[in-house]
């Protein structure tokens, strides 16, 4: 681990998903390593800890939000359901198809990242071209992409933002996911790979992207779509952001103390203007930059490693330049929404609590 900027899931939290294998005597689905009902205590914790090669293994909330939506995509992947996760940017929804996919699969790592550029070899498979002059269209000449080996491996296809490749690329999907057999006319007596067992696919898309390549009535059909929406509760969004930053710090030898106060504080300014109301009910004119808890994460990191590198303790002055970097970056217009929400809702705050706030306040001089 200490080696990867960001290990993979499954290696991340391997002696958690160990701990539930060795412990599962739920019913399985066949090819799944874990039971959905040992998938769901691996997503959203466990108040009891799980014996484990002599040691008491904590299992730990990963995915903050509606437990429900977890266990309707558990079932989901569990009926042999494609299952697509919807909704803003920065809501967690690559996040928890690495979970999933982790924790049923054993990697979370068989992955299509959709662009414009997505060719369709890219999504089933490809040719070793040295080969295929020297032998011929043989078994041995093939490359396999990320469908092929979920199909032939009974294991979880991830495909990232499918909204963003070109619909004739979308839709090399129906027949693999109706049929479960994917055709390759090159081979002629091995032509067909059925998909075993365990395989299946989760797309994530984002809504923001609607109608850069919307999806076919026809593919939307094999998938049950979930709606992953921004997280509500400050609190919530508080422990994600120590929590992923915590992660990140870890990753990269970064031995600062993460301030519990700035966090909150952070999460309260992304809430805040996410909703367009403050805590104590003035109204906000909304950023139309996304207010996402990954870009609030972002920014605390960010600041925590200004800090390490340079200046030994947090600096809400560098706070501040990166929240306005964060908001801006779409249009201009935003930093005006910016400096009015501090010049009314953080004033407010800063007169009334004093402390951090006012200390926060006190860096409006760096919006610009």
């Amino acid at each position: 681990m200490e080696n990867f900027i960001k290990p993979p899931v499954e290696i991340r939290y391997a002696e958690e998903i160990e701990a539930l294998k060795a412990n599962d005597d739920g019913r399985k689905p066949e090819n799944w390593q874990l039971s959905p009902k040992a998938v769901r205590t691996f997503i959203l914790g466990s108040n009891k800890a799980v014996k484990y090669n002599g040691k008491s293994i904590n299992i730990k909330k990963k995915f903050f939000g509606n437990d429900a939506l977890v266990e309707r995509c558990i079932i989901t992947l569990a009926g042999s359901r494609g299952l697509m996760l919807v909704g803003e940017p920065g809501t967690a929804k690559t996040m928890l198809s690495e979970l999933l996919s982790a924790a049923i699969s054993g990697t979370s790592t068989n992955t299509v990242q959709g662009t414009a550029g997505t060719t369709e070899d890219m999504i089933k498979y490809s040719w070793n071209y040295a080969l295929l002059l020297a032998k011929g269209p043989v078994k041995e000449a093939l490359v396999p992409s990320p469908l092929y080996v979920g199909m032939t491996k009974g294991i979880i296809t991830r495909f990232e933002e499918i909204t963003r490749t070109p619909a004739e690329i979308q839709d090399s999907l129906i027949s693999v996911m109706s049929d479960k057999v994917l055709n390759i006319p090159e081979l002629e007596e091995d032509g067909l790979v059925f998909a075993k067992s365990g395989f299946n696919i989760i797309g994530t898309a984002n809504i923001r992207d609607k109608g850069v390549n919307e999806m076919s009535s026809a593919l939307k059909r094999r998938f049950n779509f979930e709606t992953v929406n921004p997280v509500k509760d400050v609190r919530l969004e508080k422990q994600i952001i120590l929590n992923e930053v915590e992660q990140s710090t870890l990753a990269n030898n970064i031995e600062m103390p993460i301030d519990t106060d700035v966090a909150e504080l952070l999460a309260i300014t992304y809430h805040e203007l996410r909703e367009g109301v403050s805590e104590n009910g003035m109204k906000i004119d909304k950023p139309t930059a996304v207010m996402s808890t990954a870009e609030a994460v972002s920014v605390f990191y960010q600041t925590i490693s200004n800090a390490w590198y340079y200046e030994e303790k947090i600096n809400l002055a560098e706070l501040t330049q990166n929240l306005n970097n964060a908001v801006c970056k779409d249009t201009k217009d935003d930093l005006e929404r910016l400096k009015a929400y501090f010049n009314t809702v953080i004033k407010f705050k800063a007169e009334k609590l004093g402390g951090i706030w006012k200390e926060f306040y006190d860096t409006k001089k760096y919006l610009k």
